[in-house]
């Protein structure tokens, strides 16, 4: 999209971007044991009061509160649930010491004194090293695995443990947990020792890994999130990471990273990046050390903290850096090799939207599949014509449909968690040709409408959209205007149910002083509502054909912060609908049912989702081994008879998703990331069922001239889904 935007949208942001991108640690480096208490600095106390400045200020925070008792309280419940949310570490009795602070943190955040966040950090560190001294030394007895118990495995609403007995009941039954998944797995005893000493130990390392600027992110976020749920601190780097994110684009070498043991790997490698196109790099491989330019001097980066490592390989296009690799199939004393490699400006196309064809009930679906709503923000800034973005992106793969002449488009944005309110905008003007598409509610009460003012469309043939509950956000903007206008059929299950707009404030440009120090606040500034008047808050888009519930609104969505702004209602946008599909929902409702009755493929998803459901009611898992035996068993079985009814039916066999008991950080990088390609290829019986949908709404509307007249009577444009 060439218009150019102004700078109030650009800075408008939809929450809930999934940072996808794989830099994060999954193991760090033993400190010491006796470690050095963390303190605050003055850029900190600098910051906080930044902080404060924002969001108790009506002109930036569309609901400011007040930084009172009240408010402390909230701080504090929250930020020990973001250190130890599963209550396994503090004792009733640390929450008994830190009592006077649960009043006292709006005074420390306000007279820049955050020493109490550090204290109770320091004493959360304390207490992990105690509770994995504990675990390991556990680790040196047998478990009675004939004893009838139970582990609570779901301690979100748990209280505290009294004292440290009740937690070392807590851990003996979480780590007779570790023993038996091991146990089932079918690992020897010295095996599992061996493996759960090291996960233990390294639950330390990473605890004592924490710097300053993680333990302020950390508490000032809990203070944001004490606003609304959408509102957030992040630090300087995890700005740029955000940032990063939104334009689809870095500078440095495209491999993504990962964190093993005491060693950074190769993850994968970004295609056409300068990591792939050397050709000396590949999946597991260890980065030893990281040199910058020709000669500068190797710095050994082993034990190193993942984001420490990435700041050394990224850099500036067309800069060089050197990588001391350790292949991945080679012992800790195998033979290195000294690669060097020119960063370049890498695309994260795995983040962009992407097509596909499906052939389904005699007609030719396409697919888009959209997973965030990015956009280059300082290129559109600056009026490049060219500023990526989801929108253009996807304008691009909707001329490539239309000359394959597909019959109708499906737009997938399940996962998709939004991104930019501006992209949620233009996107719906690719369907419709202009008019109102969200409404915007801003915290003095006056409401502005954001429409498409671009004539014409890039696609005006048969449309659906296809939502789960994690679509969210600038997905619901667009759905939600979709289905007000009757521009499309959405097919799924309830969105996420967010109905409010986040700003970046970047709190450098205040202090002056050059460089970045302070990090950036994304706030919440206004709420958006519907054309039709109402909001996605809370309830979000329901679709007009849905599948089984997934995730229900009592587990996961806006419905589940305790501090959410409430759902409430304005005023009409006047716009022209294109279409009503109410009177074909019920025949097209009817078909999907005896259809998906008859998928195999559809039928053992919807009991997996039942089976997921009913076990994650039960809260409890067995801890005797006769009883998890045979729950293994019968799941065993069952795969069985579904790999032989997809043999008899000529499908694919599924690979085996047994428990091994391990973490991510503890299996074969090689071997993950081959389960997650071959993961991709598996079927997908709701993008199938979804675009057999479409095609019977296209099937019904073309062989009934009547019926075509109820459902899309506006124009001749909307007719064509009856062509």
């Amino acid at each position: 999209m060439s218009k150019r935007i102004s700078k109030r949208q650009l800075l408008v942001l939809s929450a809930l971007l999934p940072l996808t991108f794989a830099l994060a640690a999954t193991s760090v480096r033993v400190a010491t044991t006796h470690p050095v208490a963390l303190a605050p600095t003055d850029a900190q106390a600098a910051a906080s009061r930044l902080v404060y400045g924002v969001l108790s200020d009506s002109r930036y925070a569309y609901r400011p509160l007040p930084l009172n008792d009240a408010l402390s309280a909230d701080i504090f419940r929250r930020y020990l649930d973001s250190l130890d949310g599963g209550k396994m570490f503090f004792s009733q009795a640390d929450i008994n010491r830190f009592a006077p602070y649960r009043t006292g943190l709006d005074d420390a955040i306000k007279n820049q004194q955050l020493q109490p966040a550090y204290d109770i950090f320091n004493t959360y560190v304390q207490r992990v090293d105690e509770r994995v001294a504990y675990a390991r030394n556990l680790l040196a007895k047998p478990f009675d695995f004939s004893a009838k118990e139970s582990w609570a495995w779901d301690r979100e609403k748990a209280a505290w443990a009294s004292d440290p007995a009740a937690l070392n009941e807590l851990w003996r039954k979480y780590v007779k947990n570790d023993v038996l998944r091991l146990r089932l797995a079918g690992r020897p005893a010295e095996e599992i020792r061996k493996t759960l000493d090291k996960r233990y130990a390294t639950l330390a390392k990473r605890a004592h890994e924490s710097r300053g600027d993680d333990v302020f992110e950390s508490f000032m976020n809990s203070y944001a999130i004490s606003i609304d749920p959408h509102t957030s601190y992040m630090s300087p780097r995890s700005a740029e990471t955000f940032n990063m994110n939104m334009r689809l684009s870095l500078e440095g070498i495209g491999a993504v990273l990962e964190r093993q043991d005491d060693f950074v790997l190769i993850r994968t490698l970004v295609p056409g990046g300068p990591a792939m196109m050397s050709g000396k790099l590949k999946v597991g491989d260890r980065v030893v050390a990281v040199g910058q330019g020709d000669n500068g001097a190797m710095t050994d980066v082993v034990g190193w903290r993942i984001d420490d490592v990435v700041d050394l390989i990224r850099g500036a296009k067309g800069t060089k850096v050197r990588l001391d690799i350790l292949p991945g199939d080679a012992g800790v004393d195998g033979q290195h090799h000294l690669l060097g490699l020119v960063r370049d400006k890498i695309k994260l196309e795995e983040q962009a939207a992407s097509r596909s064809v499906i052939d389904v009930q005699g007609k030719k679906i396409g697919v888009i599949t959209l997973p965030g709503f990015y956009l280059d923000f300082e290129a559109a800034r600056r009026g490049d014509p060219d500023a990526r973005s989801a929108t253009s992106d996807v304008a691009k793969l909707l001329a490539e449909l239309k000359a394959a002449k597909v019959d109708g488009v499906v737009m997938d944005l399940r996962e998709n968690g939004g991104g930019s309110l501006v992209e949620a905008v233009a996107l719906t003007g690719l369907f419709i040709d202009h008019g109102p598409v969200v409404q915007v509610r801003e915290s003095g009460g006056r409401v502005s409408v954001d429409n498409d003012e671009n004539n014409g469309v890039a696609w005006d043939g048969p449309l659906a959209v296809l939502v789960n509950r994690s679509s969210a956000s600038a997905t619901e903007i667009f759905a939600a205007a979709i289905q007000d206008y009757g521009r499309g059929l959405i097919i799924g299950e309830p969105t996420f149910g967010k109905g409010t707009v986040q700003n970046l404030i970047d709190l450098d440009r205040w202090p002056a002083r050059d460089g970045t120090r302070f990090g950036q606040v994304k706030l919440t500034i206004a709420q958006f509502f519907r054309v039709s008047g109402g909001t996605t808050q809370h309830a979000g888009v329901v679709p007009d054909i849905e599948f089984p519930v997934t995730v229900d609104a009592s587990e996961f969505g806006e419905s589940t912060f305790d501090n959410a702004l409430p759902a409430t209602h304005i005023g009409l946008a006047s716009h022209e609908a294109l279409g009503n599909f109410a009177p074909i929902l019920p025949r097209l409702s009817a078909m999907h049912q005896t259809r998906s009755g008859n998928d195999r493929e559809y039928q053992w998803w919807a009991q997996d989702v039942a089976q997921f459901h009913s076990e994650r009611d039960k809260k409890l898992i067995s801890l005797n081994e006769a009883e998890r035996r045979a729950d293994r068993d019968r799941l065993e079985a069952l795969r069985k008879q579904r790999d032989a009814q997809r043999i008899a039916l000529g499908l694919a066999v599924d690979a085996a998703n047994k428990d091994d008991g391990l973490q991510a950080d503890e299996r074969n990088v090689a071997a993950q990331v081959a389960a997650e390609l071959a993961s991709k290829h598996r079927p997908d019986p709701l993008l199938r069922e979804s675009s057999a949908i479409l095609a019977d709404a296209i099937t019904l509307l073309s062989g009934d001239p009547r019926l075509a007249a109820q459902v899309l009577p506006a124009t001749k444009k909307a007719l064509v889904w009856a062509d």
